[in-house]
């Protein structure tokens, strides 16, 4: 029988109504794992995370206790890094391995005080983008050697066939603040003189505040007719949703990789987003040197309102954009990479 592992993972990581990127990569990662041979124990812990209250915390520290002794703990960052007075003392004892989906001490005091703890005192740190362990040796003084990326892979997907008129655009994200959505709607404003449609498609559970608002700012746009918030979509919607669009659009103010930009790509869709974080990353340079898009400053609806003008009036940068959306799909590599790559630092702690 092969190495026990405990993936130690947020509650709502099979939660339908309430998807994420980090979601969709815990669940593909152990799905992989078992395919290697590991035994894995799934260990969803309930709470608000990243900040546990008693009963959360209390919950988790029971989790590390009570585990075998002899597996190896994979520890979701989002629990993790927010409990640095329950994983701490575990990992006194413990193999530990942290898997960072986004650092949390970006922009937060509070938060950057209890992550540093908790991935000092882990046997290895797994980011999910270069630039993320760059962010994370560089702020939290760890050792190189035991930050190590894996990138979320890409499911090959055929070709999208967009939309009749070429204009369909689409965003894919929770509807939170950090994704930006009311600067694509004010952008999308800016560009109401042009034709186009627009689904955001996202969880709509998170943030309910802020999806009022973002729905206020449809109606005084007047957008109503052309914008859809479309709430959590099922994967067979979402695939659907994917191949009726010809552009997808990510404003969103902060992210370790942006797995919506290797979907899209991975349906020949050029993508349109932030120049943040692990994005730029994400989307890549096809081969030959064509970018399969364009980068906007984000938080910046005025930037993001003339990239989207030039998508929709350029025939030629679309054109450029999807052939460089092609090539790049070629090369994006899949899910059995990032389960190689978490592998090598599972057997390394393990060692």
């Amino acid at each position: 029988m092969g190495p026990r592992l405990v993936a130690v993972l947020p509650g709502d990581v099979d939660d339908p109504a309430r998807t994420s990127g980090g979601n969709t990569y815990d669940r593909r990662l152990v799905t992989e794992l078992h395919r290697r041979g590991w035994q894995v124990s799934w260990q969803p812990v309930a709470g608000g995370w990243p900040d546990g209250d008693t009963v959360a915390l209390t919950a988790l520290a029971d989790v590390l206790h009570t585990s075998p002794p002899e597996a190896t703990l994979l520890l979701d960052g989002l629990l993790a890094s927010g409990a640095p007075d329950v994983v701490v003392p575990a990992a006194g004892h413990r193999r530990v391995v942290v898997l960072v989906h986004q650092p949390l001490g970006v922009g937060d005091p509070a938060a950057y005080a209890r992550e540093g703890p908790v991935l000092r005192a882990a046997d290895a740190v797994v980011a999910t983008s270069r630039w993320s362990a760059a962010w994370l040796v560089a702020a939290y003084g760890l050792a190189p050697g035991r930050v190590h990326v894996a990138s979320p892979g890409a499911d090959p997907a055929p070709v999208a066939a967009g939309s009749p008129p070429g204009n369909h655009l689409l965003c894919v994200a929770s509807v939170v603040p950090g994704k930006g959505h009311d600067v694509l709607v004010d952008a999308l404003a800016d560009a109401a003189d042009l034709d186009w449609t627009c689904d955001l498609a996202g969880s709509l559970a998170r943030a309910p505040g802020f999806v009022a608002d973002v729905g206020r700012r449809i109606t005084r746009a007047g957008l109503s007719a052309r914008v859809e918030l479309r709430g959590p979509v099922t994967e067979e919607a979402l695939a659907a949703a994917y191949d009726a669009a010809d552009l997808l659009v990510l404003p969103t103010r902060a992210e370790t990789w942006g797995m919506v930009v290797t979907e899209a790509l991975a349906r020949g869709i050029p993508v349109v987003a932030s120049e943040v974080g692990g994005v730029p990353e994400a989307l890549g340079i096809a081969p030959g040197g064509g970018r399969p898009g364009m980068l906007v400053p984000t938080g910046d609806p005025v930037a993001l309102a003339a990239a989207l003008r030039r998508w929709l009036t350029d025939p030629g940068l679309r054109e450029h954009a999807r052939d460089a959306a092609l090539l790049r799909r070629a090369e994006l590599p899949g899910w059995d990479v990032t389960a190689d790559a978490v592998t090598a630092v599972l057997q390394g702690a393990a060692a």
